[in-house]
């Protein structure tokens, strides 16, 4: 039988300053056909490529991706700053709708980075531009130096909820994560339940309350190292049993015969 099918957002990239190109990164694409047993399929974030309609129809489930560039903060009520850094316009118009869409539908998504602040905003939440700048917080950004095995290395513990979700999905109440990120959670949006924090009390996990699909969102990295690592791979395969069974159920749906 086929693998179901997880669209990954990818971000706009310019090749040696100069080419554009719609990029996604080999670890997401791995972790997906590695650990949530599906198969990537790379969505260009560019509203006049793609439409929300045509994705859902496309896609079993999406994975909301990192990316060096800020949900525009009009998206939320506010002027935009030098430190809200730089915009993707046309990955907003694609994935804020796109999280409607799949929380109202029941489809599967998994956020990760920018994706995790993508579901906060889309649900009417808000952002801060720096977390480093606030008063009691430490630097959660990616270190400016280093190999990516340094980048990526486990930097913090996040501290789940007792018996929430995340402390059932991976089995503690504590893990070690990465950190590779400006910006926070601000407000909590609509149903936006935060369900692990830093230590300085940096949102770092969610779901959306009452959904009736998989909605979970991460503020660190998992798919770095995503198939041996205790708190990535139950992550991944939790996301991928959810898409596998949306896209049995939609198989099993009769065959619409037209006239």
């Amino acid at each position: 039988m086929a693998r179901a099918v997880i669209g990954i957002i990818s971000n706009s990239v310019l090749i040696n300053d100069q080419y554009p190109a719609h990029s996604g990164g080999q670890m997401n694409t791995r972790a997906v056909a590695d650990v949530a047993g599906a198969m990537p399929l790379i969505i260009p974030a560019d509203p006049r490529c793609v439409g929300v309609a045509e994705l859902i129809e496309a896609c079993d489930g999406f994975l909301l991706t990192g990316g060096r560039p800020n949900v525009h903060p009009e998206e939320y009520g506010e002027e935009a700053t030098a430190a809200h850094g730089s915009f993707d316009r046309c990955r907003d118009a694609v994935t804020l709708p796109l999280v409607r869409a799949c929380v109202e539908r029941g489809q599967p998504f998994l956020g990760i980075c920018r994706g995790f602040q993508e579901v906060n905003v889309a649900m009417g939440g808000t952002l801060h531009p720096e977390i480093r700048e606030l008063p009691g917080r430490i630097n959660h950004r990616m270190p400016p130096n280093g190999t990516l095995e340094e980048k990526f290395a486990l930097r913090h513990p996040v501290r789940f909820t007792p018996g929430g979700v995340f402390h059932r999905l991976v089995g503690a109440a504590e893990v070690m994560t990465n950190s590779l990120h400006g910006q926070g959670i601000k407000s909590e949006g609509r149903r936006i339940v935060v369900d692990g924090w830093a230590p300085d009390g940096t949102p770092e996990a969610l779901y959306v309350e009452g959904a009736a699909g998989f909605t979970l969102a991460v503020q660190w990295h998992p798919e770095w190292n995503a198939a041996q690592d205790p708190v990535s791979r139950p992550l991944f395969q939790a996301f991928g049993a959810a898409v596998a069974a949306w896209a049995e159920c939609r198989r099993s749906l009769p065959v619409r015969r037209t006239a």
